[in-house]
């Protein structure tokens, strides 16, 4: 697979970003998904097959836009949101690819979910599979000699919200503490957002950012009593952002709050 030479946002190209990895924009934009969910092409210099990471949307053209890059050894899916796994069922009828997660319910053809440490021999690759819970709890990154696939634990812009129905922002720092020492030297290959040229670098912006957000969490707490409710506190401290994206600031003051009221006060 040789893709072309394009910058980010390319829709419906295979733009090849390392010499071992390319990507696949879906037309998924939105608040939540940028410009779009990037599926993941990775394949060794002689290799014939690819590994597929996070077919997408559930959408027709670009599954078949995957399809088309093939054969497929392996699907890997970074976490369960729909942006990520909605088009698996159509991906899986055109490549016959099997699919390994973390969740159950998304394996095909393997009864293994994946497993923090392991080491996938795929497409003439070795892939280190690091458990990176946060964002949600079953998220995980992928870890080449030269890049790091990081799902939604870190984006190539913006901030990355935690989901509240299983993700924590304890875990969460303690992942983007892992990629920045994994990551040293290592592209960013996120799925939503440009690539970026070195994941630690990226991580420990993001570590200063949490922490600058807890600062301005206490300080809000302080004005507004000490059991101030998400949303009151959104407003104090998102009242410069567009209200269109205080649902989410939402989700993340929320764990913020449950980890500032936690062992973490």
């Amino acid at each position: 697979m040789v893709g072309v030479v394009a910058d980010h946002p390319a829709y419906g190209q295979v733009r090849q970003v390392t010499s071992t990895a390319a990507v696949l924009l879906a037309d998924n934009p939105g608040k939540m998904t940028l410009e779009g969910t990037n599926t993941w092409i990775l394949r060794g210099p002689e290799s014939e097959s690819c590994v597929v990471i996070d077919p997408g949307p559930r959408d027709r053209k670009h599954a078949e836009r995957i399809a088309a890059v093939g054969p497929v050894e392996l699907t890997l899916v970074t976490h369960r949101h729909f942006d990520h796994t909605a088009g698996l069922k159509r991906h899986v009828k055109l490549t016959k690819s099997p699919v390994r997660s973390v969740d159950p319910k998304f394996l095909d053809d393997s009864s293994e979910p994946l497993r923090d440490g392991e080491i996938i021999e795929a497409a003439g690759l070795r892939i280190r599979v690091r458990a990176t819970p946060g964002h949600t709890a079953d998220s995980v990154s992928f870890v080449l000699d030269d890049a790091v696939l990081t799902g939604d634990t870190i984006l190539g812009r913006g901030t990355t919200v935690i989901d509240t129905r299983d993700g924590t922002l304890s875990d969460y720092l303690s992942s983007l503490e892992l990629l920045a020492a994994e990551g040293a030297g290592k592209a960013l290959l996120p799925a939503h957002g440009p690539d970026r040229p070195d994941t630690a670098d990226i991580a420990r912006e993001y570590l200063a950012h949490r922490q600058q957000r807890l600062d301005q969490v206490r300080a809000a707490l302080a004005v507004l009593g000490p059991e101030a409710k998400p949303m009151q506190v959104v407003r104090h401290v998102y009242a410069d952002v567009d209200k269109k994206l205080w649902p989410a600031a939402r989700s993340s003051v929320k764990a913020q709050l449950e980890y500032l009221r936690g062992p973490h006060a």
